[in-house]
């Protein structure tokens, strides 16, 4: 009986408000709300429903996952997982740098065509944009390295790729003189020689680095647990499983088994040898050209780097008719060098 008053008590003013239809609206969306919130609440009473109840459910829920997830955020798995999961952010922000570099690097091969049959100003004036243009490019490519170092620190790659960045500059330099025909008993070396010092300090550098990187891996693989990781991988690729079953919290790094390591290891060591070896061999030829001191031991050194790498011994050979020292080749070498420069490619 008192829930059919609280009815008729309700219909009588929801009546009231339909008389004052013509009062301000304002005003009547607040009674409006008022009225359904006093409905709200008789449904409440006599029903004994709570129709906000599921607002109260959400927030008690997510109160209690806050609970959850806090416990487990401070807990030392999860300090773990987040320690590998910063390790790769740093990873990907370190590549971003790198390969943006390399774009730079890229763009200085740009080839700019010098008419030699123009006039000597002309020729020596766009000569000096094109080796001022490469020259910016490769400074902007070092920015880019040296930022993704300093994102982080262990990055081999990245060093590696600045004493790649040095060593071009290095060429630039000499192949900007020699261009340029400018008499080489004048001709100050010191930056060049500068530039070289600096890239094989950074080869050094960075094939530690890699070493190091190298050891840690292998000692990973000596694990116990590897051989099951791997007996894993073995059983996923006879399966010929893709890259969306990978093994959780691992990449594709962690899933290579002892013989693709050692195969890429062996991969690896052989391009840094090869790169130290023409390193060396482009300094000796700047050496022998200004007629200093030690240039052929920096060529017996760039050979035993090119033995290392796995040349063989004709390509050693034809290499060696090529160096600068052999008289048929200085021209040659020259001509060579003139066209680089001409055409800017090749860096």
């Amino acid at each position: 009986e008192g829930f059919d008053v609280e009815i008729e008590k309700t219909e009588k003013e929801a009546s009231k408000r339909k008389i004052g239809a013509t009062e301000d609206p304002e005003c009547k969306e607040v009674e409006m709300d008022d009225w359904l919130f006093e409905f709200a609440q008789l449904f409440r009473t006599h029903v004994g429903i709570d129709p906000d109840a599921h607002i109260d459910l959400h927030e008690l829920g997510m109160e209690h996952c806050s609970e959850a997830l806090e416990e487990t955020v401070t807990s030392e798995e999860a300090q773990i997982l987040f320690d590998k999961a910063a390790a790769k952010f740093q990873e990907v922000a370190a590549l971003a740098f790198f390969n943006w570099g390399n774009v730079h690097m890229c763009a200085a091969r740009k080839r700019i065509p010098l008419d030699e049959s123009a006039g000597k100003e002309v020729v020596s004036e766009k000569l000096q944009t094109a080796y001022d243009w490469v020259r910016e490019k490769y400074s902007l490519a070092r920015e880019k390295y040296t930022e993704a170092l300093s994102i982080k620190p262990d990055f081999y790659e990245g060093l590696l790729a600045l004493g790649q960045q040095q060593f071009e500059m290095a060429k630039l330099n000499w192949s900007f003189a020699l261009a340029k025909k400018i008499d080489l008993s004048t001709w100050d070396p010191a930056e060049t020689l500068q530039l070289f010092n600096s890239a094989e300090e950074k080869m050094k550098g960075a094939t530690e680095m890699w070493e190091k990187l190298e050891q840690q891996r292998v000692n990973e693989l000596k694990d116990p647990n590897s051989s099951k990781k791997e007996e894993l991988l073995k059983r996923k690729k006879k399966l010929g499983s893709g890259a969306e079953n990978e093994l959780p919290g691992t990449g594709n790094q962690c899933e290579l088994s002892a013989e693709e390591v050692a195969e890429q290891a062996a991969v690896m060591r052989s391009q840094i040898h090869l790169f130290w070896g023409n390193m060396l061999f482009e300094r000796s030829q700047v050496e022998c050209k200004l007629g200093m001191d030690g240039w052929k031991k920096n060529l017996d050194t760039a050979v035993e780097r090119f033995k290392l790498a796995g040349a063989s011994e004709a390509d050693i050979s034809t290499v060696l008719k090529n160096h600068c020292s052999n008289g048929d080749a200085v021209e040659g070498d020259e001509k060579k060098v003139v066209g680089d420069v001409n055409q800017i490619s090749d860096k």
